[in-house]
């Protein structure tokens, strides 16, 4: 007789196993109650276990089918593995054969899975790399790639499925790291190929699938002073024109943008007052921008005005007068003095002196604002208006202090800068 809901759900067994068929071959299995001595070392009861079994005849031989354990597999779904093990008997075939080998599929391909071969890679390769990397790498994959195809078994991963879950990554605006994960899952891939797990590495399919990365530019600058002192005389000694020449000159001085310096115009000196106001529209952040001039910058304008100071631009072009000095010029002359591009650039005059004074104790902020650098958090509406003027007293002092220290390097002297972190003192 067939059994009931109530009846499973009632069934136990004291003392020993007892079977309660259902037809079929089929019966539920009730294994008896036993007594266990809990964490506060009292008796605790706990309740037989029910399985679900199919005896059958296969080949001559008696088997036993385990269909599943109840309350998991409920009456309803074991009667239909049941009739599905009947119909593999029907057509020649051992359920339990059957049983085992896809028990045997599915452990390979969980043996396979992208997350299991990666961390299998990770632990053969760490040990060659410093801690910080290693943790970078075993982190992104965790965060940004298992959660999507970490299951899936690794030669059953496609180009597209892979694209989707780096489509993530680049969807948070971390691009660069999109491209790491890439290359990271496709040093996966090919170790999974050179294993004998996957048999092709989708990574090559998505070239040019993710947008490049805009690295920062960094551009090369000269910091050690005995090296400035002489790229200083290179400068004093150019043989080219004397409008570059001027320019020239005024580079480590005012480490300004070379565009910015280039385009100089005669109206926005004030000579008297030393003073250099770059209007908004020609500034890179689009703020009004005032430079000090130290009397050595004074001394180049006025010996160049009388050559150009007719006209709009102080370094005007060599063909057309009213136009700006080309852009190529500076660069072309510090190539022609046989400094490299690896070794010193017109953006470099830049760097050099943020990082000589800096070293030298001023301060970031001072720097930062004779800079023209922009505010991490963007600037404010009421912080543009102000901006130009801010710290220009402590700027004009540190200008003129920087053209001294720059006499002095030209002059082959041993500068030290003896005032380092003074100002952090005051």
């Amino acid at each position: 007789m067939a059994l009931t809901d109530l009846e499973v759900k009632r069934a136990n067994a004291t003392g020993k196993p007892q079977k309660r068929a259902d037809g079929g071959g089929m019966y539920l299995l009730a294994q008896p109650d036993s007594v266990k001595i809990n964490e506060k070392k009292k008796e605790e009861i706990v309740r037989g276990a029910k399985y679900w079994r199919l005896d059958y005849r296969f080949a001559g031989k008696r088997k036993t089918l385990a269909i599943g354990v109840y309350p998991d597999v409920a009456l309803s779904e074991a009667r239909e593995r049941r009739e599905e093990a009947r119909k593999l008997l029907a057509n020649g075939a051992d359920p339990g054969a059957v049983k085992q080998a896809q028990k045997t599929v599915v452990v390979a391909l969980t043996e396979n899975s992208f997350e299991v071969i990666a961390r299998e890679w990770f632990i053969r390769h760490a040990p060659n790399w410093k801690e910080n990397h290693s943790s970078k790498i075993i982190a992104r994959l965790e965060k940004d790639v298992f959660p999507w195809i970490g299951a899936t078994p690794i030669a059953e991963i496609n180009a597209p499925a892979l694209l989707a879950a780096i489509r993530r990554i680049e969807s948070r605006g971390a691009l660069e790291t999109a491209h790491r994960a890439l290359a990271c899952c496709g040093q996966v891939f090919r170790y999974a190929v050179a294993t004998g797990r996957a048999e092709r590495d989708p990574t090559g399919d998505l070239r040019g699938a993710l947008p490049p990365v805009k690295k920062e530019k960094h551009f090369a600058a000269i910091t050690d002073p005995k090296k400035v002192g002489e790229l200083l005389r290179d400068i004093e000694g150019y043989q080219g024109s004397y409008v570059v020449k001027s320019a020239f000159k005024l580079s480590p001085l005012l480490f300004v943008r070379p565009g910015e310096l280039r385009k100089m115009e005669w109206a926005e000196l004030d000579l008297d007052k030393a003073e250099w106001i770059i209007p908004a529209d020609k500034m890179k952040m689009g703020v009004t921008h005032i430079v000090p001039l130290a009397k050595q910058a004074v001394e180049v304008l006025r010996e160049i005005q009388p050559l150009t100071g007719r006209g709009k631009y102080v370094f005007p072009g060599e063909r057309d007068h009213d136009r700006p000095m080309s852009d190529n010029a500076i660069r072309s002359a510090l190539r022609r003095m046989g400094w490299a591009n690896d070794e010193m650039t017109p953006h470099g005059f830049r760097a050099m002196a943020s990082t000589i004074l800096d070293n030298m104790g001023y301060k970031q902020e001072w720097l930062e604002r004779q800079l023209a650098h922009e505010e991490p958090n963007k600037i404010k509406a009421a912080y543009k208006r102000e901006a130009w003027r801010m710290y220009l007293p402590e700027r004009t002092t540190m200008m003129q202090a920087w053209a001294d220290y720059l006499d002095g390097l030209a002059k082959g002297a041993d500068v030290i800068p003896l005032h380092k972190k003074q100002d952090e003192r005051q």
